[in-house]
Protein backbone atom coordinates (compact mmCIF):
# COMPACT_ATOMS: atom_id res chain seq x y z
CA UNK A 1 0.00 0.00 0.00
CA UNK A 2 1.57 3.28 -1.13
CA UNK A 3 1.58 6.26 1.18
CA UNK A 4 0.51 9.71 -0.01
CA UNK A 5 4.04 10.79 -0.84
CA UNK A 6 4.66 7.71 -3.00
CA UNK A 7 1.33 8.15 -4.75
CA UNK A 8 2.15 11.76 -5.60
CA UNK A 9 5.56 10.75 -6.94
CA UNK A 10 3.88 8.22 -9.22
CA UNK A 11 1.51 10.96 -10.33
CA UNK A 12 4.54 13.07 -11.30
CA UNK A 13 6.13 10.15 -13.17
CA UNK A 14 2.91 9.58 -15.11
CA UNK A 15 2.51 13.27 -15.95
CA UNK A 16 6.08 13.76 -17.19
CA UNK A 17 6.11 10.44 -19.05
CA UNK A 18 3.00 11.49 -20.97
CA UNK A 19 4.62 14.82 -21.80
CA UNK A 20 7.67 12.95 -23.08
CA UNK A 21 5.53 10.57 -25.14
CA UNK A 22 3.71 13.46 -26.79
CA UNK A 23 6.70 15.78 -27.22
CA UNK A 24 7.85 15.84 -30.87
CA UNK A 25 11.37 14.55 -31.45
CA UNK A 26 13.98 16.69 -33.19
CA UNK A 27 16.07 15.41 -36.08
CA UNK A 28 18.91 14.81 -33.60
CA UNK A 29 16.85 12.15 -31.82
CA UNK A 30 16.40 14.40 -28.76
CA UNK A 31 13.42 16.38 -27.52
CA UNK A 32 15.30 19.56 -26.63
CA UNK A 33 18.39 21.47 -27.67
CA UNK A 34 18.14 24.27 -25.09
CA UNK A 35 19.41 22.11 -22.21
CA UNK A 36 20.77 18.56 -22.31
CA UNK A 37 19.44 17.88 -18.82
CA UNK A 38 15.81 18.10 -19.86
CA UNK A 39 16.40 15.24 -22.29
CA UNK A 40 17.87 13.13 -19.49
CA UNK A 41 14.97 13.92 -17.17
CA UNK A 42 12.22 13.25 -19.74
CA UNK A 43 13.89 9.99 -20.83
CA UNK A 44 14.18 8.87 -17.20
CA UNK A 45 10.46 9.39 -16.60
CA UNK A 46 9.40 7.79 -19.88
CA UNK A 47 11.61 4.76 -19.21
CA UNK A 48 10.24 4.43 -15.67
CA UNK A 49 6.64 4.46 -16.90
CA UNK A 50 7.38 2.05 -19.74
CA UNK A 51 8.74 -0.61 -17.37
CA UNK A 52 6.05 -0.14 -14.72
CA UNK A 53 3.25 -2.68 -14.96
CA UNK A 54 0.56 -0.25 -13.79
CA UNK A 55 1.71 2.75 -15.86
CA UNK A 56 2.25 0.89 -19.13
CA UNK A 57 -1.46 1.10 -19.95
CA UNK A 58 -1.17 4.91 -20.12
CA UNK A 59 1.32 4.72 -22.99
CA UNK A 60 0.35 4.15 -26.61
CA UNK A 61 2.99 1.45 -27.06
CA UNK A 62 5.11 0.79 -23.96
CA UNK A 63 7.77 -1.19 -25.84
CA UNK A 64 8.25 1.60 -28.40
CA UNK A 65 8.33 4.26 -25.68
CA UNK A 66 10.96 2.30 -23.77
CA UNK A 67 13.09 2.14 -26.92
CA UNK A 68 12.58 5.88 -27.43
CA UNK A 69 13.70 6.62 -23.88
CA UNK A 70 16.71 4.31 -24.25
CA UNK A 71 17.73 6.01 -27.48
CA UNK A 72 17.60 9.45 -25.88
CA UNK A 73 19.65 8.19 -22.93
CA UNK A 74 22.24 6.74 -25.36
CA UNK A 75 22.58 10.06 -27.16
CA UNK A 76 22.93 11.97 -23.87
CA UNK A 77 25.63 9.59 -22.63
CA UNK A 78 27.48 9.70 -25.95
CA UNK A 79 27.72 13.48 -25.73
CA UNK A 80 30.01 13.18 -22.70
CA UNK A 81 33.60 14.32 -23.15
CA UNK A 82 35.38 10.97 -22.75
CA UNK A 83 38.89 11.97 -23.83
CA UNK A 84 41.08 12.52 -20.74
CA UNK A 85 43.42 14.71 -22.79
CA UNK A 86 40.67 17.25 -23.53
CA UNK A 87 39.39 20.08 -21.30
CA UNK A 88 36.36 19.28 -19.13
CA UNK A 89 36.96 15.56 -19.30
CA UNK A 90 33.93 13.69 -17.95
CA UNK A 91 31.58 16.60 -18.61
CA UNK A 92 28.58 17.07 -20.90
CA UNK A 93 27.52 20.00 -23.07
CA UNK A 94 24.70 22.23 -21.84
CA UNK A 95 23.11 24.07 -24.75
CA UNK A 96 22.98 21.79 -27.79
CA UNK A 97 22.20 24.34 -30.50
CA UNK A 98 22.72 24.34 -33.42
CA UNK A 99 23.70 20.65 -33.37
CA UNK A 100 24.44 18.40 -30.35
CA UNK A 101 27.56 16.89 -31.91
CA UNK A 102 29.08 20.36 -32.20
CA UNK A 103 28.30 21.44 -28.63
CA UNK A 104 31.25 21.98 -26.29
CA UNK A 105 31.38 20.45 -22.80
CA UNK A 106 30.09 22.65 -20.00
CA UNK A 107 30.88 22.46 -16.31
CA UNK A 108 27.29 22.62 -15.02
CA UNK A 109 25.25 19.59 -16.25
CA UNK A 110 27.28 16.88 -14.54
CA UNK A 111 27.04 18.57 -11.12
CA UNK A 112 23.51 17.33 -10.53
CA UNK A 113 23.00 14.98 -13.45
CA UNK A 114 26.04 12.87 -12.52
CA UNK A 115 24.69 11.86 -9.11
CA UNK A 116 21.21 11.35 -10.54
CA UNK A 117 22.71 9.07 -13.22
CA UNK A 118 24.17 6.84 -10.52
CA UNK A 119 20.79 6.69 -8.80
CA UNK A 120 18.88 5.98 -12.04
CA UNK A 121 21.31 3.31 -13.14
CA UNK A 122 21.21 1.55 -9.78
CA UNK A 123 17.41 1.57 -9.78
CA UNK A 124 16.80 0.47 -13.38
CA UNK A 125 19.92 -1.31 -14.62
CA UNK A 126 18.21 -4.73 -14.59
CA UNK A 127 15.57 -3.44 -17.02
CA UNK A 128 18.01 -1.79 -19.44
CA UNK A 129 19.18 -3.39 -22.64
CA UNK A 130 22.80 -4.55 -22.41
CA UNK A 131 24.42 -1.86 -24.55
CA UNK A 132 22.75 0.97 -22.61
CA UNK A 133 23.84 -0.57 -19.32
CA UNK A 134 27.42 -0.69 -20.58
CA UNK A 135 27.22 2.95 -21.67
CA UNK A 136 26.06 3.93 -18.18
CA UNK A 137 28.94 1.99 -16.62
CA UNK A 138 31.44 3.68 -18.90
CA UNK A 139 29.91 7.13 -18.39
CA UNK A 140 30.13 6.83 -14.61
CA UNK A 141 33.78 5.79 -14.84
CA UNK A 142 34.55 8.92 -16.86
CA UNK A 143 32.66 11.12 -14.38
CA UNK A 144 34.67 9.60 -11.54
CA UNK A 145 37.99 9.98 -13.33
CA UNK A 146 37.10 13.51 -14.46
CA UNK A 147 36.61 14.39 -10.80
CA UNK A 148 34.49 17.53 -11.12
CA UNK A 149 33.76 17.18 -7.40
CA UNK A 150 37.39 17.32 -6.24
CA UNK A 151 37.09 20.85 -4.89
CA UNK A 152 37.21 22.27 -1.37
CA UNK A 153 34.19 23.62 0.48
CA UNK A 154 34.50 27.42 0.68
CA UNK A 155 31.26 29.19 -0.24
CA UNK A 156 28.73 26.65 1.14
CA UNK A 157 26.50 27.10 -1.91
CA UNK A 158 24.57 24.71 -4.13
CA UNK A 159 27.60 23.90 -6.27
CA UNK A 160 29.59 22.73 -3.27
CA UNK A 161 26.60 20.84 -1.86
CA UNK A 162 26.53 18.84 -5.10
CA UNK A 163 30.30 18.29 -4.97
CA UNK A 164 29.98 17.00 -1.41
CA UNK A 165 27.22 14.53 -2.27
CA UNK A 166 29.11 13.38 -5.37
CA UNK A 167 32.27 12.75 -3.33
CA UNK A 168 30.25 10.39 -1.15
CA UNK A 169 28.43 8.71 -4.05
CA UNK A 170 31.47 8.18 -6.28
CA UNK A 171 33.80 7.50 -3.38
CA UNK A 172 31.61 4.57 -2.33
CA UNK A 173 30.90 3.35 -5.85
CA UNK A 174 34.58 3.19 -6.80
CA UNK A 175 35.85 2.21 -3.34
CA UNK A 176 37.92 5.39 -3.12
CA UNK A 177 38.29 5.81 0.64
CA UNK A 178 40.19 9.09 0.38
CA UNK A 179 37.43 10.61 -1.73
CA UNK A 180 34.74 9.22 0.57
CA UNK A 181 36.50 10.62 3.64
CA UNK A 182 36.70 14.01 1.91
CA UNK A 183 32.96 13.83 1.24
CA UNK A 184 32.16 12.96 4.85
CA UNK A 185 34.37 15.80 6.12
CA UNK A 186 32.77 18.21 3.62
CA UNK A 187 29.32 17.11 4.78
CA UNK A 188 30.28 17.78 8.40
CA UNK A 189 31.66 21.25 7.58
CA UNK A 190 28.60 22.15 5.53
CA UNK A 191 26.22 21.02 8.25
CA UNK A 192 28.09 23.01 10.88
CA UNK A 193 28.09 26.13 8.72
CA UNK A 194 24.45 26.21 7.63
CA UNK A 195 23.08 25.32 11.05
CA UNK A 196 25.12 28.05 12.75
CA UNK A 197 25.09 30.82 10.12
CA UNK A 198 22.24 30.00 7.75
CA UNK A 199 22.18 29.16 4.07
CA UNK A 200 23.75 32.01 2.07
CA UNK A 201 21.39 31.14 -0.80
CA UNK A 202 18.20 31.89 1.14
CA UNK A 203 14.98 31.06 -0.69
CA UNK A 204 17.09 30.18 -3.74
CA UNK A 205 15.18 28.19 -6.31
CA UNK A 206 15.96 26.00 -8.15
CA UNK A 207 19.24 25.75 -6.29
CA UNK A 208 17.70 24.59 -3.00
CA UNK A 209 16.26 21.59 -4.81
CA UNK A 210 19.75 20.74 -6.05
CA UNK A 211 20.81 20.42 -2.41
CA UNK A 212 17.84 18.18 -1.70
CA UNK A 213 18.30 15.93 -4.74
CA UNK A 214 22.06 15.57 -4.34
CA UNK A 215 21.93 14.60 -0.68
CA UNK A 216 18.86 12.41 -1.16
CA UNK A 217 20.72 10.52 -3.91
CA UNK A 218 23.63 9.98 -1.51
CA UNK A 219 21.23 8.89 1.26
CA UNK A 220 19.49 6.41 -1.06
CA UNK A 221 22.73 4.95 -2.40
CA UNK A 222 24.77 4.51 0.77
CA UNK A 223 24.61 1.23 2.63
CA UNK A 224 26.61 2.48 5.60
CA UNK A 225 24.24 3.17 8.55
CA UNK A 226 26.34 5.87 10.27
CA UNK A 227 26.85 7.80 7.04
CA UNK A 228 23.20 7.42 6.13
CA UNK A 229 22.27 8.94 9.48
CA UNK A 230 24.59 11.88 8.84
CA UNK A 231 22.98 12.43 5.45
CA UNK A 232 19.55 12.12 7.06
CA UNK A 233 20.53 14.87 9.52
CA UNK A 234 21.37 17.16 6.59
CA UNK A 235 18.09 16.32 4.85
CA UNK A 236 16.15 16.87 8.08
CA UNK A 237 17.74 20.31 8.31
CA UNK A 238 16.90 21.12 4.69
CA UNK A 239 13.25 20.12 5.03
CA UNK A 240 12.90 21.98 8.33
CA UNK A 241 14.29 25.07 6.61
CA UNK A 242 11.86 24.59 3.73
CA UNK A 243 8.94 24.16 6.13
CA UNK A 244 9.61 27.50 7.81
CA UNK A 245 9.06 29.31 4.52
CA UNK A 246 6.37 27.04 3.09
CA UNK A 247 2.76 27.98 2.37
CA UNK A 248 0.77 25.63 0.14
CA UNK A 249 3.42 25.38 -2.56
CA UNK A 250 4.75 28.92 -2.19
CA UNK A 251 8.23 29.86 -0.99
CA UNK A 252 7.53 32.88 1.17
CA UNK A 253 9.77 35.76 2.18
CA UNK A 254 12.85 37.09 0.43
CA UNK A 255 14.46 35.21 -2.45
CA UNK A 256 18.07 35.17 -3.57
CA UNK A 257 18.99 33.82 -6.98
CA UNK A 258 15.39 33.91 -8.18
CA UNK A 259 14.66 32.58 -11.67
CA UNK A 260 11.85 33.70 -14.02
CA UNK A 261 9.75 30.63 -13.26
CA UNK A 262 9.89 31.49 -9.55
CA UNK A 263 8.87 35.16 -9.85
CA UNK A 264 6.24 36.43 -9.74
CA UNK A 265 4.71 32.94 -9.54
CA UNK A 266 5.93 29.89 -7.62
CA UNK A 267 6.09 27.30 -10.41
CA UNK A 268 9.03 25.10 -9.39
CA UNK A 269 6.75 23.11 -7.13
CA UNK A 270 7.18 19.40 -7.91
CA UNK A 271 9.34 18.58 -4.87
CA UNK A 272 6.90 20.42 -2.61
CA UNK A 273 4.01 18.57 -4.19
CA UNK A 274 5.64 15.18 -3.63
CA UNK A 275 6.46 16.00 -0.02
CA UNK A 276 3.38 17.93 1.14
CA UNK A 277 0.66 17.69 -1.52
CA UNK A 278 -1.60 20.36 -0.03
CA UNK A 279 -2.03 22.38 -3.23
CA UNK A 280 -3.23 21.47 -6.73
CA UNK A 281 -0.61 20.46 -9.30
CA UNK A 282 -0.82 22.42 -12.53
CA UNK A 283 0.23 21.30 -16.00
CA UNK A 284 3.24 23.62 -16.26
CA UNK A 285 6.43 21.91 -15.09
CA UNK A 286 9.47 24.11 -15.79
CA UNK A 287 11.80 21.95 -13.67
CA UNK A 288 10.97 18.24 -13.67
CA UNK A 289 14.38 17.00 -12.46
CA UNK A 290 13.91 13.97 -10.16
CA UNK A 291 10.96 14.94 -7.97
CA UNK A 292 9.15 11.78 -9.09
CA UNK A 293 12.01 9.52 -8.03
CA UNK A 294 13.70 11.05 -4.98
CA UNK A 295 11.83 12.09 -1.87
CA UNK A 296 13.33 11.77 1.58
CA UNK A 297 10.40 11.89 4.04
CA UNK A 298 10.52 15.16 5.95
CA UNK A 299 10.59 14.82 9.74
CA UNK A 300 7.21 15.01 11.41
CA UNK A 301 7.89 18.38 13.05
CA UNK A 302 8.74 19.88 9.65
CA UNK A 303 5.52 18.53 8.17
CA UNK A 304 3.54 20.01 11.05
CA UNK A 305 5.23 23.38 10.61
CA UNK A 306 4.50 23.38 6.88
CA UNK A 307 0.95 22.08 6.94
CA UNK A 308 -0.57 23.37 10.18
CA UNK A 309 -0.88 27.12 9.65
CA UNK A 310 -3.92 27.89 11.78
CA UNK A 311 -1.73 29.84 14.20
CA UNK A 312 0.38 32.73 12.85
CA UNK A 313 4.15 32.32 12.85
CA UNK A 314 6.97 34.85 12.76
CA UNK A 315 10.26 33.61 11.28
CA UNK A 316 13.35 35.65 12.06
CA UNK A 317 16.74 34.72 10.66
CA UNK A 318 20.26 36.08 10.53
CA UNK A 319 22.06 34.88 7.41
CA UNK A 320 25.74 35.29 6.66
CA UNK A 321 26.03 36.01 2.95
CA UNK A 322 29.42 35.03 1.51
CA UNK A 323 28.84 34.91 -2.24
CA UNK A 324 30.57 38.26 -2.63
CA UNK A 325 33.82 37.01 -1.10
CA UNK A 326 33.22 38.68 2.25
CA UNK A 327 30.88 37.80 5.08
CA UNK A 328 27.83 40.07 5.15
CA UNK A 329 25.16 39.64 7.84
CA UNK A 330 21.59 39.83 6.52
CA UNK A 331 18.39 39.83 8.54
CA UNK A 332 15.12 38.35 7.36
CA UNK A 333 11.61 38.48 8.76
CA UNK A 334 8.55 36.60 7.54
CA UNK A 335 5.03 36.49 8.93
CA UNK A 336 3.06 33.38 7.91
CA UNK A 337 -0.66 32.70 8.21
CA UNK A 338 -2.87 30.07 6.59
CA UNK A 339 -3.91 32.27 3.63
CA UNK A 340 -0.86 34.49 3.05
CA UNK A 341 2.64 35.38 4.14
CA UNK A 342 4.48 38.70 4.16
CA UNK A 343 8.06 39.72 4.72
CA UNK A 344 11.53 39.82 3.33
CA UNK A 345 15.09 40.83 4.05
CA UNK A 346 16.13 44.15 5.57
CA UNK A 347 19.29 44.61 3.55
CA UNK A 348 19.84 44.74 -0.17
CA UNK A 349 22.94 42.84 -1.25
CA UNK A 350 24.62 42.60 -4.63
CA UNK A 351 24.74 39.01 -5.87
CA UNK A 352 25.34 37.01 -9.02
CA UNK A 353 23.09 38.33 -11.82
CA UNK A 354 21.50 40.69 -9.27
CA UNK A 355 18.57 38.29 -8.82
CA UNK A 356 17.58 39.13 -5.25
CA UNK A 357 13.88 39.74 -4.62
CA UNK A 358 13.95 41.62 -1.36
CA UNK A 359 10.37 41.25 -0.15
CA UNK A 360 6.97 40.00 -1.17
CA UNK A 361 3.49 39.01 -0.10
CA UNK A 362 2.83 35.38 -1.03
CA UNK A 363 -0.45 33.58 -1.57
CA UNK A 364 -1.00 29.82 -2.01
CA UNK A 365 -0.18 28.21 -5.35
CA UNK A 366 -3.21 27.61 -7.59
CA UNK A 367 -3.80 25.02 -10.32
CA UNK A 368 -3.89 27.59 -13.11
CA UNK A 369 -0.31 28.62 -12.34
CA UNK A 370 -1.33 32.27 -12.10
CA UNK A 371 0.79 34.82 -10.26
CA UNK A 372 0.72 34.31 -6.50
CA UNK A 373 3.25 36.97 -5.42
CA UNK A 374 2.80 40.68 -4.75
CA UNK A 375 5.82 42.98 -4.55
CA UNK A 376 7.28 46.32 -5.67
CA UNK A 377 10.86 47.10 -6.69
CA UNK A 378 12.99 49.70 -8.42
CA UNK A 379 14.73 48.14 -11.46
CA UNK A 380 18.49 47.86 -11.28
CA UNK A 381 21.35 46.18 -13.10
CA UNK A 382 20.20 43.31 -15.31
CA UNK A 383 16.55 44.38 -15.49
CA UNK A 384 14.65 44.34 -18.75
CA UNK A 385 10.98 44.71 -19.65
CA UNK A 386 8.98 41.62 -18.82
CA UNK A 387 11.42 40.31 -16.19
CA UNK A 388 10.20 41.42 -12.74
CA UNK A 389 13.53 40.80 -10.94
CA UNK A 390 16.87 42.63 -10.66
CA UNK A 391 16.18 45.41 -8.16
CA UNK A 392 18.36 48.42 -7.49
CA UNK A 393 19.76 49.55 -4.15
CA UNK A 394 17.23 52.40 -3.91
CA UNK A 395 14.75 51.04 -1.37
CA UNK A 396 14.25 51.20 2.38
CA UNK A 397 11.89 48.71 3.99
CA UNK A 398 10.14 47.93 7.24
CA UNK A 399 8.28 44.71 8.12
CA UNK A 400 5.74 44.14 10.87
CA UNK A 401 3.52 41.08 10.72
CA UNK A 402 1.00 41.64 7.93
CA UNK A 403 2.43 45.04 6.97
CA UNK A 404 5.28 45.99 4.65
CA UNK A 405 6.38 49.61 4.27
CA UNK A 406 8.77 50.68 1.54
CA UNK A 407 10.17 53.95 0.24
CA UNK A 408 12.21 54.34 -2.94
CA UNK A 409 14.68 57.28 -2.75
CA UNK A 410 15.64 57.20 -6.44
CA UNK A 411 18.29 59.74 -7.51
CA UNK A 412 17.22 62.25 -10.13
CA UNK A 413 19.93 61.06 -12.50
CA UNK A 414 18.87 57.38 -12.38
CA UNK A 415 18.06 56.03 -15.83
CA UNK A 416 14.92 54.32 -14.53
CA UNK A 417 12.59 56.53 -12.50
CA UNK A 418 9.64 54.16 -12.23
CA UNK A 419 9.00 51.66 -9.45
CA UNK A 420 7.37 48.45 -10.70
CA UNK A 421 4.70 46.61 -8.76
CA UNK A 422 3.29 43.14 -9.38
CA UNK A 423 -0.32 42.41 -8.42
CA UNK A 424 -1.86 38.93 -8.58
CA UNK A 425 -5.16 38.74 -10.42
CA UNK A 426 -8.11 39.51 -8.16
CA UNK A 427 -10.65 42.24 -7.53
CA UNK A 428 -8.70 45.52 -7.54
CA UNK A 429 -10.03 49.05 -7.17
CA UNK A 430 -8.22 52.38 -7.51
CA UNK A 431 -9.00 54.72 -4.63
CA UNK A 432 -7.63 58.13 -3.67
CA UNK A 433 -5.28 56.55 -1.11
CA UNK A 434 -4.07 53.83 -3.49
CA UNK A 435 -5.20 50.31 -4.33
CA UNK A 436 -7.56 48.02 -2.46
CA UNK A 437 -8.68 44.57 -3.42
CA UNK A 438 -9.20 40.88 -2.77
CA UNK A 439 -6.79 38.11 -3.75
CA UNK A 440 -7.89 34.55 -3.03
CA UNK A 441 -9.02 34.51 0.64
CA UNK A 442 -7.43 37.85 1.54
CA UNK A 443 -8.19 41.54 1.53
CA UNK A 444 -5.23 43.69 0.46
CA UNK A 445 -4.62 47.39 1.02
CA UNK A 446 -1.81 49.30 -0.73
CA UNK A 447 -1.51 52.91 0.39
CA UNK A 448 0.57 54.72 -2.23
CA UNK A 449 2.59 57.93 -2.18
CA UNK A 450 3.15 58.98 -5.78
CA UNK A 451 1.61 58.85 -9.23
CA UNK A 452 0.84 55.46 -10.71
CA UNK A 453 -0.86 53.62 -13.51
CA UNK A 454 -1.85 49.99 -13.96
CA UNK A 455 -1.01 47.85 -16.98
CA UNK A 456 -3.01 44.62 -17.28
CA UNK A 457 -1.33 41.37 -18.33
CA UNK A 458 -2.69 37.86 -18.73
CA UNK A 459 -1.56 36.50 -15.35
CA UNK A 460 -0.99 39.68 -13.32
CA UNK A 461 -1.44 43.43 -13.19
CA UNK A 462 1.62 45.66 -13.28
CA UNK A 463 1.85 48.95 -11.42
CA UNK A 464 4.10 51.74 -12.71
CA UNK A 465 4.79 54.17 -9.86
CA UNK A 466 6.66 57.48 -9.65
CA UNK A 467 7.11 59.85 -6.73
CA UNK A 468 9.51 62.14 -4.94
CA UNK A 469 10.11 59.72 -3.37
CA UNK A 470 7.65 56.96 -4.20
CA UNK A 471 6.47 55.03 -1.13
CA UNK A 472 3.85 52.50 -0.18
CA UNK A 473 2.37 50.50 2.69
CA UNK A 474 1.04 47.02 1.95
CA UNK A 475 -1.33 45.43 4.44
CA UNK A 476 -2.92 41.97 4.11
CA UNK A 477 -5.78 40.45 6.05
CA UNK A 478 -7.22 36.96 5.77
CA UNK A 479 -10.99 36.91 5.54
CA UNK A 480 -11.29 35.34 8.99
CA UNK A 481 -8.97 37.99 10.47
CA UNK A 482 -11.02 40.73 8.83
CA UNK A 483 -14.23 39.24 10.23
CA UNK A 484 -12.72 39.41 13.72
CA UNK A 485 -12.29 43.16 13.12
CA UNK A 486 -15.93 43.46 12.11
CA UNK A 487 -15.10 43.61 8.38
CA UNK A 488 -17.47 41.27 6.56
CA UNK A 489 -16.98 42.30 2.92
CA UNK A 490 -14.62 43.96 0.47
CA UNK A 491 -16.80 47.07 0.50
CA UNK A 492 -16.47 47.30 4.29
CA UNK A 493 -12.72 46.79 3.97
CA UNK A 494 -12.63 49.57 1.38
CA UNK A 495 -14.37 51.94 3.80
CA UNK A 496 -11.59 51.28 6.34
CA UNK A 497 -9.01 51.73 3.60
CA UNK A 498 -10.27 55.21 2.77
CA UNK A 499 -9.21 56.34 6.24
CA UNK A 500 -5.65 55.00 5.86
CA UNK A 501 -2.68 57.33 5.42
CA UNK A 502 1.09 57.17 4.97
CA UNK A 503 3.67 59.86 5.73
CA UNK A 504 7.35 59.51 4.92
CA UNK A 505 9.85 61.83 6.61
CA UNK A 506 13.68 61.86 6.79
CA UNK A 507 14.95 60.81 10.20
CA UNK A 508 18.01 62.05 12.12
CA UNK A 509 20.00 59.11 10.74
CA UNK A 510 19.26 60.24 7.18
CA UNK A 511 17.03 57.28 6.49
CA UNK A 512 13.31 57.60 6.00
CA UNK A 513 10.79 57.47 8.82
CA UNK A 514 7.26 56.14 8.36
CA UNK A 515 4.02 57.30 9.93
CA UNK A 516 1.33 54.90 8.85
CA UNK A 517 -2.29 54.68 9.83
CA UNK A 518 -3.70 51.48 8.41
CA UNK A 519 -6.62 49.09 8.58
CA UNK A 520 -5.93 47.68 12.00
CA UNK A 521 -5.39 50.96 13.86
Amino acid sequence: MLNGQEQRQREIIRAVALKAQNQPMLASGLWFHHDIRDNFYYASYLFAAAVDNEMQSLLVNPADEKKKAENVLRIVLELQQQNPEQPLYGHFPLNLNPAPELANPHELPVELMGSLMVYFYQRYKEQMVADLSKKFERTLVHIYRGGFFRKPVQMFNHHEAKYTAAKIIFGQRFEDQELLDDGIASLKRTMERVTSQGMPEYGALPWFWHWVQAFTSAWELTGEPVLQRQLADMLDYLWRERALFYLKGAWVGAHSRGWPHDAPADRNVLHDYAQFGDFPLGDYMPRTEYAGFLCYPAPQDARETALEREQPAEVRKQIIKIDTGEEIPLHSYTYVRKDYAAGGILERVQEFDNEQIRWMVSFPVTADNSVNQLYFFHPGEGWREGDPRHQSEYAEVLYEKNRILAVFPIPADASQQEVIGILPKGLWFMEEAGLVGQVQNCFVSIVIKGRYEIVEHEHCDEVRLQGDPAALAVEVWGLDEATALGIESLSAFTERFRKASLTVEPSISGRSGFIYKGIGN
